[in-house]
């Protein structure tokens, strides 16, 4: 059969995976559902293809200078910086500086060395790092609230905000993530575990054709199958955690 391209199509596929039709799991839709959920969760926040990096554009509204801060949609992660609307390098019209650059000495430029434009740009940047600097920004992603600590005074009733930040790659618009046989062996797992829990209390279910059911193995069985899962994420999809000096 096709890949899965939706969370229904993703369920029967797992449920599949463990013997449907063959074998009745005794697991009801919701906690399929809900164990699908837990693995995406956990898809989001340490697959590499789980998040990406993406860039938000907000319209300031008189809610937010009296608050003092702005409300992020659900599937944001986290924030990196918000961008300024203006700065010695960014400026719009005619005093911009590269304008000012491209107006009298690109002529120069392609027969000169690029060494004095990069030079003076690097030194605009550190004169923005030292006079203006980059906002203060606080977030928490379970209160979806983006903290900008700056002087709100400043900013005015329809002005935009772009905010850097990691977005969750939403599998209702990028059916992919469905297809990603990590994903499709830790659900499956979740769900397996799911149904051995069910089953917790009763021992040696009989079933058709003589075989024999046991509740606790099959808990083992996933348990294990989860453990492994796992440490496969964290060693081959995961990204290495950056060293930070200082």
């Amino acid at each position: 059969m096709a890949e899965p391209t939706n969370r229904a199509e993703f369920a029967e596929y797992c449920l599949r995976r463990l013997g449907k039709p063959v074998i009745t799991i005794d697991v009801a839709a919701t906690q399929v559902e809900d164990r699908i959920q837990d693995a995406l969760n956990y898809f989001y926040d340490y697959h590499f293809d789980g998040s990406e990096k993406t860039y938000y554009k907000h319209m300031i509204t008189q809610e937010d200078i009296d608050e003092r801060q702005i409300t992020l949609p659900d599937n944001i992660l986290g924030v990196v910086r918000i961008y300024p609307s203006s700065s010695f390098s960014n400026s719009y019209g005619l005093f911009d500086i590269r304008y000012q650059i491209a107006l009298n000495d690109l002529y120069s430029l392609t027969t000169k060395s690029m060494v004095p434009y990069y030079m003076a740009m690097q030194h605009l940047s550190l004169l923005e790092q030292l006079l203006v600097g980059e906002r203060a920004i606080r977030y928490n992603r379970r209160a979806n609230i983006l903290y900008i600590d700056t002087n709100w005074q400043k900013y005015k009733i329809g002005d935009f905000l772009v905010v850097e930040a990691t977005s969750v790659v939403d599998p209702e618009i990028h059916a992919g993530v469905y297809s990603d046989r990590w994903l499709k062996h830790y659900a499956t797992s979740l769900i397996k575990k799911q149904w051995a829990s069910n089953l917790g209390k009763f021992r040696e279910i009989p079933l058709m054709g003589g075989m024999v059911l046991n509740g606790a193995q099959l808990y083992a069985e996933a348990q294990s199958e989860i453990e492994k899962l796992e440490r496969e994420m964290i060693n081959s999809y995961s990204i290495p955690v950056g060293v930070y000096i200082g």
